[in-house]
């Protein structure tokens, strides 16, 4: 069906996106600023740039409004019923990063430091949802709020496939194809079940990414200026707030 080869154009557009990114990244990283932290470079900007450009420019392009509408009509006749996996797994990416490590599978950073950067990711991914959604006011394809835009599952899943890759591609690039698959499923999930539209999807995605790649960039001013005062040096807590327009929610970190 129609809806089918959307939601696989999607994946394929999304996995085809994060080996090109990923490719950028190990050219990015040649220059180290810290061990933890990755150097900004304008081209790292650019997937996130176009998918939350095509996102964005669906607000107001006649054409992929009625894509959009084109696109739902063709899922609501295939749906049968809904499937709230998509509540679940857009966590999955950002905790395989934690389930690796406990199994022995060391990846970039310790817990203290790694847990600075997906806090700092998941509090950038709430406050740019949170504002966006409030300036839009985009009403969600059922009808049930004005929030739609952008999708909040979709950026905390690509937020965490991002964190997954940064924190495993030196062990293997599989682990971050894996998290992007997991992401894409999660976009494909919240279009299924008539939440968000295509373009909201996509928006989502570049945000998600956008945000744990500046977590990086920010990583050595946060350990410094905001956790380098503690008298414990070797304590961190962090919380990271946590909003899609209909659940609220947030990640409580304690390293030590």
């Amino acid at each position: 069906m129609y809806s089918n080869k959307i939601f696989l154009s999607f994946s394929l557009l999304v996995v085809s996106l994060s080996g090109i990114a990923q490719q950028m990244a190990t050219i990015d990283t040649l220059a180290i600023v810290a061990p933890t932290s990755l150097t900004f470079k304008y081209k790292q900007l650019i997937i996130p740039a176009v998918l939350i450009g095509y996102g964005a420019a669906g607000l107001r392009s006649d054409f992929l409004v009625r894509q959009n509408l084109s696109i739902r009509e063709e899922i609501m006749d295939d749906i049968d019923k809904k499937i709230s996996v998509d509540d679940f797994i857009q966590y999955a990416p950002a905790l395989s990063v934690y389930a690796l490590n406990n199994l022995g599978i060391q990846g970039k950073n310790n817990l203290k430091d790694r847990s600075i950067v997906l806090g700092t990711s998941m509090a950038l991914v709430f406050v740019s949802v949170t504002t966006i959604k409030k300036l839009t006011k985009v009403q969600r394809p059922d009808n049930s709020h004005n929030n739609s835009f952008p999708s909040g599952h979709t950026a905390l899943a690509f937020a965490g496939a991002e964190f997954l890759y940064q924190e495993y591609k030196d062990v293997s690039v599989w682990y971050g194809v894996s998290g992007y698959i997991v992401a894409s499923a999660t976009g494909a999930f919240r279009i299924y079940n008539n939440k968000h539209w295509f373009t909201d999807v996509v928006a989502g995605a570049g945000l998600g990414i956008l945000s744990t790649k500046a977590a990086y960039w920010l990583q050595p001013y946060m350990t410094k200026s905001v956790f380098g005062s503690s008298k414990n040096k070797n304590t961190t807590t962090f919380f990271a707030p946590y909003y899609d327009g209909q659940q609220v929610g947030g990640s409580f970190v304690l390293a030590f």
